[in-house]
């Protein structure tokens, strides 16, 4: 029967055909609804309802979100209605159905605590086939130009509530993502002949004006324990949605992409790094509580030169902000975070231009993770590589990070020294946070002539040492090939996001 709702719309509600319970339809677009009673997928033929199958049990991502939860976006306001579980070779993420007040359908998309709100987007010209929508391209859609951010093999695992459109379960299917430097992103699904669009932006959850959340998203630690399976110490994860996770006791790195139920693949670690801000510490940084959950330690390499550099990465987390990285590089302390949207690289690859400011191309390398301690929202392993680019301008910082399937865009600042070690209550240790940030070059046209000409004569008395060293050195006794410093102005790291964010 039908019956008046609080909004323009009218709901209906009919017996589900597989336990009798009451399945309600709250919006007209809605044309599948899964009970929520004997998780049967119903379809809506007219006054009746067909089953059509039955859902897997939706898995908790401890969201803040649910169902019925209501908000408001560009002064419409919205009432979510269903929810739909992806997943895809790099994790999983949500969509939440939201019914708007006025009639209309909207995604609310959560991907590891970053949220983008989009409404279904007719494109004016049919859209390039997804083979040619590979990571990096720049295209022009509706006259919008797009860098294409991901390029993902999808499949549905699970759903709830009413929808307006249901993939079928666990059949795989192109999903590509482009993204403008206005902050736009574009959601491409072919999961039929003609792609499905979405078009849409990020946003934060404080200004949808949400009721009715979850009063608490936090795992409940019980049960979720774990052996190792190279030490047999019991390893905990903070957070559901984590894929990789080190044993606090061995070190050893954890697959948990399958699940605690799944195969724990696992790789040995030696050579450990110690953090100098333990896992699990909470400090405020620019106004906001992030929780220390991973660390990783990376190495770079210039192309064409043989030299190598470290830095390190911090992965944060804050319920309603999501995950960032407070990175520790040679050339100082960053704080930053993956962009929802893209950048705009010019052609020579020089500059880029992010949300309305333009960056300035510092170094290109090939990034390479040595050292991984704690948790991480993707699958991490040691020797995984990407090929990074770190622009700056002034104290703004943007990297792109680039594999196989995906491109992420960070954005962030520099941050002092001092305030990171007063963030963590460290001050006593804040001289092991103390970095150089100037080189050598910034430095020359403030120098004089007479200090110019020392210190060229000191480089080439250090030169002759050096060769003289390096004569003299015996490798049956010496590591004669050491390049642990260095001696150009390459890639000095830092300012890279680390990892795969759909």
């Amino acid at each position: 029967m039908a019956e008046g709702a609080a909004s323009t719309q009218r709901a209906y509600r009919a017996p589900c055909p597989g336990c009798g319970a009451p399945v309600e339809f709250r919006s007209a677009q809605s044309t599948h609804a899964v009970c929520a009673y004997c998780q049967s997928t119903v379809v809506r033929q007219g006054d009746t309802l067909a089953r059509i199958g039955k859902m897997a049990e939706l898995f908790d991502d401890f969201s803040p979100l649910q169902l019925f939860a209501a908000g408001r976006i560009q002064e419409r306001g919205f009432t979510i209605v269903g929810r739909l579980q992806y997943r895809y070779q790099g994790g999983h993420w949500t969509e939440w159905i939201a019914a708007l007040d006025d009639g209309g359908i909207g995604v609310l998309a959560e991907d590891n605590g970053a949220y983008v709100f989009a409404l279904p987007h007719e494109l004016k010209r049919a859209a390039p086939a997804a083979a040619a929508l590979q990571p990096g391209l720049t295209t022009a859609i509706d006259g919008e130009p797009f860098t294409v951010g991901s390029h993902q093999q999808v499949s549905l695992v699970s759903a709830q509530g009413e929808l307006p459109r249901l993939p079928e379960l666990g059949r795989p299917f192109t999903v590509v993502e482009l993204r403008s430097d206005r902050g736009l992103v574009l959601s491409l699904e072919y999961e039929a002949e003609a792609p499905t669009a979405y078009l849409g932006r990020s946003v934060a959850l404080d200004e949808l004006q949400l009721t009715g959340l979850r009063a608490e998203s936090a795992k409940e630690e019980k049960g979720r324990s774990f052996a190792c399976p190279n030490c047999g110490a019991p390893v905990t994860p903070v957070l559901a949605e984590s894929r990789s996770i080190a044993c606090g006791s061995c070190g050893t790195l954890i697959d948990l992409s399958a699940g605690l139920g799944g195969e724990l693949k696992h790789a040995v670690q030696d050579e450990p790094v110690r953090p100098l801000i333990a896992l699990g510490k909470t400090g405020q940084l620019q106004g906001v509580a992030w929780q220390v959950l991973g660390f990783q330690h990376r190495m770079g390499e210039v192309p064409g030169e043989d030299e190598q550099f470290g830095w390190s990465e911090y992965l944060l987390y804050n319920r309603q902000r999501g995950f960032s990285f407070l990175v520790d590089s040679e050339e100082g302390w960053s704080l930053v975070r993956p962009l929802t949207g893209g950048a705009n690289l010019s052609k020579d690859g020089r500059h880029a231009t992010a949300q309305g400011k333009q960056y300035q191309l510092q170094y290109s390398y090939k990034a390479t993770t040595s050292y991984v301690a704690g948790e991480f929202y993707w699958r991490v392993e040691r020797g995984q590589q990407t090929f990074n680019r770190d622009f700056a301008a002034g104290n703004a910082l943007l990297s792109l990070e680039q594999s196989a399937g995906e491109q992420t865009w960070s954005a962030g600042s520099k941050i002092d020294s001092a305030a990171v070690a007063a963030a963590f209550g460290l001050e006593d240790r804040k001289s092991f946070f103390k970095r150089s940030d100037a080189g050598p070059v910034s430095l020359a046209p403030r120098l004089g002539c007479g200090m110019v000409i020392l210190i060229l004569v000191l480089l080439i008395v250090l030169l002759l040492l050096l060769s003289t060293c390096s004569a003299r050195c015996d490798p049956r006794y010496e590591n004669c090939s050491s390049s642990s410093y260095r001696t150009s102005g390459g890639s000095y790291g830092g300012y890279s996001s680390g990892g795969g964010h759909k």
